[in-house]
């Protein structure tokens, strides 16, 4: 799969197609759609269903390292949420150059402060899954290409390998997509 058949293939769901559109006027830095409702809304055609299927949130990603405080994130989040409260979707907000404050808490283990939303990208636990689509510019990123994504192959990503993470987050999406093919 190229950039432009993920692209058309991410946009086949409209509620993807409509972030895209109303977040570029939010003029977020580095703001991106990212996770799940990409890869998943591709898994989701190759697999003949509806473009939204299970597709639980909408992850958008943006980079403000000039106020870490959870208040500014907080109205980034509460401004998005009042863009798209007509939606019948969840959308989750994170700034990326916040995320080492609050991880390791959550998830546990160490992780590192981000230079960049692309550098949250980087980071999923699965390879084929680190993509996004950036809301101005509308620039597919895919860190490690798109051919583990059409393929359906689950790799762990080496840049964060967690083993235990990858296996709870790869047997999630094959009890889904029961294609799918986890490499070891």
């Amino acid at each position: 799969m190229d950039e432009q058949n993920f692209y058309t293939s991410v946009l086949s769901n409209p509620f993807n197609r409509e972030l895209l559109r109303r977040l570029a006027s939010l003029k977020l830095g580095q703001c991106y759609l990212t996770a799940g409702c990409l890869f998943q809304t591709v898994w989701n055609l190759m697999s003949g269903r509806d473009p939204d299927w299970g597709i639980k949130d909408y992850d958008v990603f943006y980079y403000d390292d000039d106020d870490l405080t959870w208040e500014a994130e907080d109205r980034v989040i509460r401004s998005v949420s009042e863009a798209v409260a007509d939606l019948p979707i969840h959308v989750e907000v994170r700034n990326q150059a916040r995320v080492h404050l609050w991880y390791s808490k959550r998830f546990g283990g160490e992780y590192p402060p981000l230079q960049s939303t692309r550098s949250g990208i980087d980071l999923y636990l699965i390879s084929g899954t680190c993509v996004g689509i950036n809301v101005q510019t509308l620039e597919v990123y895919a860190t490690d290409g798109l051919d583990d994504l059409s393929l359906g192959q689950l790799r762990m990503n080496p840049r964060n390998p967690r083993p235990e993470l990858f296996v709870q987050k790869a047997k999630s999406y094959q009890e889904r997509w029961r294609w799918l093919q986890i490499v070891e």
